[in-house]
């Protein structure tokens, strides 16, 4: 009985030490594996407008949000001033700049930034969510954003803060259709939203054919007041004339009037902005005879330095008791593609009529403005967001991640980690085409001539392994530009994206002593892709590409392109 106890416990104890060390084993082999880490980015901005037209000590520059921050909407409580812009699939949601000058701007992150609350996890990357309007009410002392979510249902939805520089609160759904919207306080504190709307069911009169409409808002229980929503404005600022796309409406009060501004023509080449008057928040409104107050659809197409499509606008009382307006443009490339997306505009307001007139926003536009009276220009200095031709040099070494690095369809959290030698990916199984989050950092392209680079330290194990820097105006149109296996050799590859069919366009065995310094340089619409194995010796991975599947102009949609340090473990790029 004693030996076959003793032989009982010397197996038992055999068996766990086996197990044991096959535990040990795996645990090794789990952490030997080596995730891709990126160190020294580089982005620098060289466009040839910014050397050819320097900055006089009273200047400075718009866009003053370079890059794919659309549709601005710009609110003030004192002499603070917030600004939020259109993210669609970007994560975390509805980008915020806070600036007490309009001049220099701080970078507060996103608006929408709980992935529990706002998901975009399935969205196309123009989806998600976009035009967000802000509010300031100072009859209770509170901020609103409110937007349209195209994800998880939610439709309009409302948040609120008592200082944005602490967080909102959770969304409020809100019990209407459409998109669009914003809220207005008046005087007395009664609130209103107004937002583009389909016409009434069966009243729709060709393509395009929109309307504004206006409801009553409840303060205390947040939400529209059912049965108080009516159409102001049907179709735009003359029906006869099939106008498109009404939208993007704000509410304003002066002098005892109030006005309604709205963008008009489709977000594209016939973009503008009008405005009308009433006696009354709810109308009837009357048209200016002047619209539109600001396009530049009238101009030559080649001309120089062009700035195009603007409109979908905000105004407001700037610092020198003058009035400003912020709306977004394009600047296209040479070959009139935009890649760079939709940016921030400003220009000052001419309100001493009876109507507002965007200064010189009816001229071909200009790349500079005369500050307000008392203002430094500190952009891209003592934390101030960056614009004009500037390099934004990251280390990863900081605790907190600059803004400007962004997640798509999900929180960059997800798939981050600050180790020594830089920033890790712990890679998602999902590659860069496919409509879920990616593990990828990434950050948008700021101009139309511009260098990004960063040195990777990788060695891929199989061929479903790859990482590097991907280009990208959606899941179906890009560039990716990675180290990954085959066989027993570790490639370079350069992958091209097109309508969802891709292609590798060059690729060459290489052997990785330790790091390689990837860059993309892009000249307008041409894109060239070097690596450097010793970190100097640049050699090109084939020619220069196009930018052209980097652009709206073939890829559609609402975003600009993205540069990104990617990550996967579901690579399907495989050598030549």
């Amino acid at each position: 009985m004693i030996t076959r106890k003793i032989l009982f416990l010397f197996t038992i104890g055999f068996l766990c030490f086996f197990s044991l060390t096959a535990q040990q084993k795996n645990s090794k082999k789990k952490a030997h594996r080596q995730f891709p880490v990126f160190s020294n980015v580089v982005y620098q901005g060289d466009d040839e407008i910014y050397k050819k037209n320097p900055l006089n000590a009273d200047e400075f520059y718009s866009p003053i949000l370079q890059g794919c921050y659309p549709d601005p909407a710009i609110t003030r409580k004192g002499d603070d001033y917030y600004m939020v812009c259109s993210s669609f699939a970007m994560f975390p949601g509805v980008p915020i700049f806070q600036s007490k000058d309009l001049v220099n701007w701080t970078d507060l992150g996103g608006v929408l930034n709980n992935v529990s609350e706002f998901n975009p996890h399935d969205t196309g990357i123009s989806a998600g969510v976009y035009a967000p309007g802000i509010t300031y009410n100072p009859h209770n002392g509170t901020f609103y954003m409110i937007v349209t979510a195209f994800t998880g249902n939610m439709g309009n939805i409302i948040v609120k803060t008592k200082d944005p520089k602490k967080g909102w609160g959770s969304p409020i759904k809100l019990a209407f259709n459409g998109i669009d919207p914003s809220i207005f306080f008046d005087d007395n504190g009664k609130g209103y939203v107004v937002h583009n709307d389909a016409p009434d069911k069966g009243k729709e009169l060709y393509n395009g054919h929109r309307v504004i409409k206006v409801w009553d808002y409840d303060l205390e229980k947040d939400q529209v007041i059912p049965g108080t929503d009516k159409i102001i404005v049907d179709g735009g600022i003359d029906l006869s004339k099939k106008p498109i796309w009404i939208e993007a409406p704000h509410l304003y009060k002066k002098d005892n009037l109030y006005y309604l501004m709205c963008a008009e023509g489709g977000t594209g080449g016939n973009h503008s902005e009008v405005v009308f008057s009433s006696n009354s928040p709810k109308g009837p409104f009357k048209p200016s005879s002047n619209n539109p107050i600001l396009t530049q659809r009238y101009f030559p197409q080649n001309r120089a330095n062009k700035v195009d499509w603007t409109g979908h606008a905000d105004l407001f009382l700037g610092p020198d008791n003058k009035y400003y307006g912020v709306f977004l443009g394009i600047r296209p490339n040479e070959k009139d593609r935009v890649n760079a997306g939709r940016e921030t505009f400003i220009l000052p307001v001419d309100w001493s009529g009876t109507f507002p007139v965007f200064e010189n926003g009816l001229v071909p536009m200009e790349p500079k403005l005369k500050m307000p009276a008392g203002v430094v220009n500190k952009t891209g200095r003592d934390g101030f967001f960056p614009n004009g031709n500037f390099t934004f040099k990251e280390n990863f070494t900081s605790e907190k991640l600059d803004y400007r690095w962004i997640g798509l369809r999900g929180p960059r959290e997800h798939f981050i980690s600050i180790v020594k030698n830089g920033l890790q990916i712990n890679p998602f199984p999902v590659n860069i085409k496919e409509l879920k989050p990616t593990s990828t950092l990434f950050y948008r392209q700021q101009h139309n001539t511009f260098s990004f680079s960063t040195i990777l330290r990788y060695k891929p194990e199989s061929e479903k392994d790859l990482a590097g820097i991907v280009c990208l105006q959606n899941e179906r149109f890009n560039y990716v530009f990675g180290i990954t296996k085959k066989g027993k050799d570790t490639y370079i590859l350069l992958e091209r994206t097109e309508n969802g069919n891709s292609q590798i366009i060059a690729s060459a065995k290489i052997d990785i002593k330790d790091t390689v310094r990837l860059e993309v340089k892009a000249s307008g619409d041409k894109y060239q892709f070097t690596y450097a194995l010793n970190g100097v010796d640049f050699q090109n991975l084939g020619n220069a590409v196009s930018g052209d599947i980097l652009s709206t102009n073939a890829a559609g949609g609402f975003t600009g392109a993205l540069v990104g340090l990617y990550a996967t473990a579901s690579n399907d790029a495989q050598p030549k």
